[in-house]
């Protein structure tokens, strides 16, 4: 059963950790956690796994991505710390850009400043490895990188963190004071799939000329720029992203970043659009996304694109790997479409109106438990080791997703709890929804 954040969670500002290998980012992502997680090693370019972290200071949330020199054998070193610095600061909310001053400013430093122009992001320059007062005179010199002000740190030791932090939350921006739901809007659409399914052509397809705004929405960690579209009479709201390739721990720098935009993107969205290429299998990739879906509460549909190139033999092969691979989203709307030409794209809309009305359906508790006496009587729980485990009482706690939870003597099955969740969905629809049960098992009371 997927539990899934709610969907009033604002998502956390980004902060990108760059600079040259060695230069103590890690080290410096461990002292701003307040933990020991980030690798650290003293050779460069050994950050390449889990790279992102929650931090927290002065009461405030934001999330650290540590970029690491990923793949040291790659181009120059300074066109690769380049690279790595275009892509973090795409993501990015703010960029805290990381110098030895034992060693002052190199030319990959220059390489990265002229990005960090470039982008517009706000920057804090931190200057590491200053252990005492003369490197600290050191560091002055780094004012010529023309980013403002220094901030002296020692990683290793904590001194300057404090410093650094503070002005780390100022460049940071504020999070919205109400959430999106409550400040209305157009409904938010994630459009994700692997790379080349034609997540693109289909949001070109769906803006075509009535493209109202295209909208950096700022504040809201977002790389890819929305789309605010006209379709059936209302404005929609679609966020673009880049496709899944790999898993994220052994992907390269860009397809890290890829898939976490994937994941900001389901996150900042109400329905997920998972696009699949019709014509070719339905990869592990694929079947991943559906996870990561799931597991974040969001409503889903599954467009399976490129029809034109479905014939009778992969039609008949589609079906069968349907019913085995997409067996835990069989609840998710499907639609058929070639976004190419725009054949069937209509029938997107119809989908999504009724994912997000299964994703907001709430049922009363009078209703609910009437449901529950029903389905006891007729299939009662099995008796295991003796004890058969009887559901009390069940309410339904939250919508978006449906959150259920349910009074019992013990601990339920996992095969009875997703026989539950089945005749939900027979009683009342719960189209393109995860549903998700909670048991709370009673103590029995001594006598």
């Amino acid at each position: 059963m997927s539990t899934g954040t709610h969907p009033e969670a604002v998502p956390t500002p980004i902060l990108a950790v760059i600079g040259r290998p060695n230069v103590g980012k890690s080290t410096l992502v461990n002292r701003l956690i307040g933990r020991r997680e980030a690798v650290v090693q003293d050779v460069p370019g050994v950050t390449r796994d889990r790279v992102s972290y929650d931090a927290t200071w002065n009461g405030r949330a934001f999330t650290v991505v540590d970029t690491g020199g990923w793949d040291p054998d790659a181009r120059g070193l300074a066109e690769r710390i380049a690279a790595q610095a275009e892509i973090a600061v795409n993501v990015a909310d703010a960029v805290l850009f990381v110098v030895d001053a034992t060693v002052g400013i190199t030319d990959s430093d220059e390489a990265v400043v002229r990005i960090l122009r470039k982008a517009g992001k706000p920057v804090v320059l931190a200057a590491n490895k200053v252990d005492d007062a003369r490197s600290e005179a050191e560091s002055h010199a780094l004012w010529n990188l023309g980013l403002g002000e220094p901030y002296p740190v020692s990683a290793l030791h904590g001194r300057g963190s404090g410093d650094l932090l503070d002005a780390v939350l100022e460049a940071l921006p504020e999070l919205p004071a109400q959430s999106f739901e409550a400040a209305g809007g157009p409904r938010r659409v994630a459009i994700i799939g692997r790379p080349n399914v034609g997540k693109s052509s289909l949001l070109n397809k769906l803006a075509g000329a009535d493209r109202v705004v295209v909208d950096d929405a700022s504040g809201t960690t977002v790389d890819p720029v929305d789309e605010l579209v006209e379709l059936g009479g209302r404005t929609w709201r679609f966020i673009d992203t880049a496709g899944i390739r790999k898993r994220v721990k052994t992907a390269s720098g860009h397809e890290y970043y890829a898939s976490l935009r994937t994941a900001t993107a389901i996150e900042r969205a109400e329905v997920a659009v998972l696009v699949i290429d019709g014509s070719q299998s339905i990869s592990e990739q694929d079947m991943r996304i559906i996870q990561t879906v799931r597991d974040s509460g969001r409503a889903l549909v599954v467009a399976f694109n490129k029809w034109d190139l479905v014939d009778e033999e992969r039609r008949y092969y589609l079906d069968r790997e349907v019913e085995r691979d997409l067996v835990q989203v069989q609840w998710a709307p499907r639609i058929n479409v070639t976004a190419r030409t725009g054949w069937h794209v209509d029938r997107l809309v119809p989908a999504l109106d009724a994912a997000l009305e299964g994703w907001e359906t709430r049922i009363g508790t009078g209703a609910f438990n009437a449901f529950l006496g029903r389905l006891v009587a007729e299939h009662p729980h099995p008796v295991r080791g003796g004890k058969q485990p009887r559901i009390l009482f069940g309410t339904q706690a939250a919508t978006a997703p449906p959150t259920f939870i349910l009074f019992t003597t013990g601990k339920l099955d996992a095969g009875y709890e997703r026989y539950v969740e089945r005749r939900l969905r027979e009683e009342f629809g719960f189209v393109g929804t995860p549903i998700s049960l909670q048991v709370r098992p009673r103590e029995k009371r001594k006598r």
